[in-house]
């Protein structure tokens, strides 16, 4: 009998949770940690391709099945100041900028990224620690962006900068342009019929269904076209990939 996708790459973080200090908050930069996401990443990428193609669509749910609470992962409030500022006055002046590889770099407030078209979708979320939810997800799909920017033939790569500190950095995230282009790939802006709280990425969160928890940045503040990760952080494509070998490709 065939294993479903999602239970086997969900087995997989389970695996993967004993090796963890916290899950997606903290890892462990253990030598065995690090042996299994590398053993692995050919392992999700190849299974992935077998099992299904990379713009099929992950599974949707209805409000019947929403979790009692969506726990949040990562950071729960950037310390930055910038970040403090822009949450005091409720996001009124925050501003999505997006540029590299762009013919119209665009700059847009919260008020103008909800008046574009929007997405609705409740998907289930899978940490690599081992843990799910479901929540229902509102925004602006990537595409529709991309597509007002003006990506140039160069641009291969989607780069996202993130507000939190994660030591001497800010986190960061990168995913190509079939997941980019891929309808159910959001900038979220709302969870389950709210304004999206602190601690799950105010104000805004990438949701890139088909992958990992870790790979859907919370505190988006910039998107980035590029050509190569060669220049990003150490060149893995992510904050968990350069830091402790996580699989860049977090497919499920």
């Amino acid at each position: 009998m065939m294993i479903a996708r999602r239970k086997l790459v969900g087995s997989l973080g389970v695996a993967a949770g004993g090796l963890l200090l916290s899950g997606c908050d903290r890892v462990a930069g253990t030598p065995a940690f690090r042996s299994f996401v590398e053993g692995t990443d050919g392992l999700t990428i190849d299974f992935t391709r077998l099992v299904s193609k990379r713009d099929a669509l992950a599974r949707e749910y209805t409000l019947t099945d929403l979790s009692p609470v969506f726990r949040a992962n990562g950071t729960r409030v950037p310390a930055a100041p910038e970040y403090q500022s822009l949450m005091a006055n409720k996001f009124a002046d925050f501003r999505l900028r997006i540029d590299g590889l762009v013919r119209q770099p665009l700059s847009l407030s919260l008020a103008q990224l909800r008046s574009l078209p929007v997405r609705t979708q409740i998907t289930r979320h899978d940490c690599v620690e081992g843990w799910s939810a479901i929540g229902q997800w509102t925004g602006t799909p990537l595409s529709g962006l991309m597509k007002q920017a003006g990506l140039m033939p160069s641009a291969r790569f989607i780069v996202f900068h993130c507000a939190d500190d994660y030591g001497a950095s800010k986190y960061y995230e990168s995913i190509d342009l079939i997941d980019a282009f891929h309808p159910q790939t959001i900038l979220a802006w709302g969870l389950n019929g709210q304004r999206l709280p602190i601690q799950n990425g105010a104000p805004l969160r990438l949701r890139v269904e088909r992958q990992l928890g870790y790979k859907h940045a919370k505190y988006v503040m910039r998107i980035e076209a590029v050509a190569s990760l060669a220049q990003i952080g150490a060149g893995k494509g992510g904050y968990w990939e350069d830091s402790n070998d996580y699989a860049w490709y977090a497919g499920i």
